[in-house]
């Protein structure tokens, strides 16, 4: 029967074509504006590393002075606890990052010194993180240990100094210092770039550098305090620190501390250690309020920072809107369309057609016109995401339909247009045959 009503719909349109035409725009246009926010925050609010996320975790405890303790622990950990809970290692992968500014030169490439991002970390960063390389590895736990002149370089740093090609063994010169190159990364783009979701920058509204490339240099942690001594960004003091942007021992929250912990029963562990290294501080003195400690996963992480820009939020509420507005005039559409057909309608109940039989004929009937919607809103889409990569925004790249998005299209636009065909399928089923019977 479904194939049946496919038949009449078609012949519907056919003598229907504008009306046909009225509504599929309708459903496109709705569905176009709908999935091209939805993407975008689907492509900012996911999953930045799928299949690992569920043991990545992100340990916070408030070293911070006050009477009152606060609703949440700092967002970073302040040196002495960071290097705590680093050196006891109760995780599977554990690693200290910090991010800073530098000045760099490859004399090799030659080209002028420039300016961009390093990261300070830890040999554990790069395969809990699931990092991909072109060229070379990271470095060993004995390069962490023994402050070894090591860098790890980005895709994009590498075509920019030397051509793409394999640059290991190469060195580079940041500030007044050299060091080695041991790995080429391939591209690699989390979003949001999690471990940068820090310091304060949701709350003013400065979410552009989350949706950013990572940084263009790594280096081992020790090694980064050294090269870089006095250029660390001073987020939340409690003490001004002697010398600024030398952050060593200061009473200043600025690092961060991520673990991997692969069974629920090591989860469990590193929380009560968590709670236990809090009491103790506070035992010595040094932390107050030891109750405010607490190990987020990484999915919490994000859902507690709101990762979605404001403006990304203002505009899919927008969209869903519009594409209500779109639905009603589709109702309002079919409705004129199926109580035109009534003599139609009428034979047909007459014959012996039920009312369910009807229904379900105009729901098929509306089922074609969303089919169709969707394919044109799939294409609105695609121009819809085109705009927006041509934008200055920091996450314009990213804004690409991908197999899910582009399933849920055809979902939503099936699902809108079969939402917006009860009511006038319903009243269709309602015609009374003998008054249409009588008006032939």
């Amino acid at each position: 029967m479904l194939a049946y009503y496919a038949r009449l719909a078609l012949r519907s349109f056919g003598r229907n074509r504008v009306l046909t035409a009225l509504m599929v725009l309708s459903i496109a246009v709705g569905i176009g504006a709908a999935m091209t926010t939805l993407t975008v925050v689907h492509l900012l609010s996911g999953d930045p590393l799928p299949g690992r996320s569920g043991t990545i975790f992100y340990p916070q405890v408030d070293p911070m002075p006050g009477e009152r303790m606060r609703a949440a622990p700092p967002d970073m950990l302040d040196h002495t606890s960071a290097m705590d809970l680093w050196r006891a290692g109760r995780a599977d992968r554990q690693a200290l990052v910090v991010e800073s500014e530098i000045r760099l030169q490859a004399s090799e490439a030659g080209r002028p010194p420039l300016m961009t991002q390093m990261l300070s970390t830890h040999a554990d960063f790069f395969p809990m993180f699931d990092v991909p390389f072109a060229y070379g590895a990271g470095w060993s736990a004995g390069d962490d240990t023994g402050h070894a002149r090591v860098a790890v370089i980005s895709a994009d740093l590498n075509r920019t100094l030397f051509g793409g090609g394999d640059s290991v063994g190469r060195m580079l010169r940041i500030r007044d210092a050299d060091v080695r190159i041991v790995g080429v990364l391939a591209p690699w783009r989390p979003s949001p770039l999690f471990y940068r979701l820090a310091g304060g920058n949701f709350a003013q509204g400065d979410t552009a550098s989350f949706y950013a490339a990572p940084q263009d240099v790594f280096v081992p942690f020790a090694t980064g305090l050294e090269i870089n001594d006095g250029h660390f960004q001073q987020f939340t003091c409690w003490r001004v620190p002697e010398v600024p942007g030398r952050l060593q021992g200061s009473d200043c929250v600025w690092l961060q501390l991520w673990v991997q912990l692969d069974t629920p029963a090591k989860v469990a562990g590193y929380r009560d250690f968590v709670t236990a290294y809090a009491r103790q501080q506070q035992a010595q003195g040094r932390i107050q309020h030891a109750d405010n400690a607490r190990v987020l996963g990484l999915m919490d992480w994000l859902d507690y920072n709101h990762v979605v820009p404001r403006d990304v939020r203002l505009q899919t509420w927008l969209a869903l809107a519009f594409l209500a507005i779109c639905l009603f005039n589709t109702v309002g559409l079919l409705l004129a369309k199926f109580l035109r057909r009534g003599g139609e309608i009428g034979v047909r109940r007459a014959l012996g057609a039920s009312r369910r039989e009807i229904f379900v004929q105009c729901l098929v009937e509306a089922g074609m016109v969303g089919l169709a919607g969707g394919v044109l809103g799939w294409g609105l889409t695609l121009l819809g995401l085109w705009a927006i990569r041509r934008q200055p925004v920091e996450y314009a790249d990213l804004a690409r339909l991908d197999l899910s998005m582009f399933a849920a299209t055809f979902a939503l636009a099936l699902a809108a247009s079969l939402l917006a065909g009860l009511f006038p399928a319903m009243r269709a089923s309602r015609i009374a045959p003998a008054l249409q019977l009588k008006s032939l």
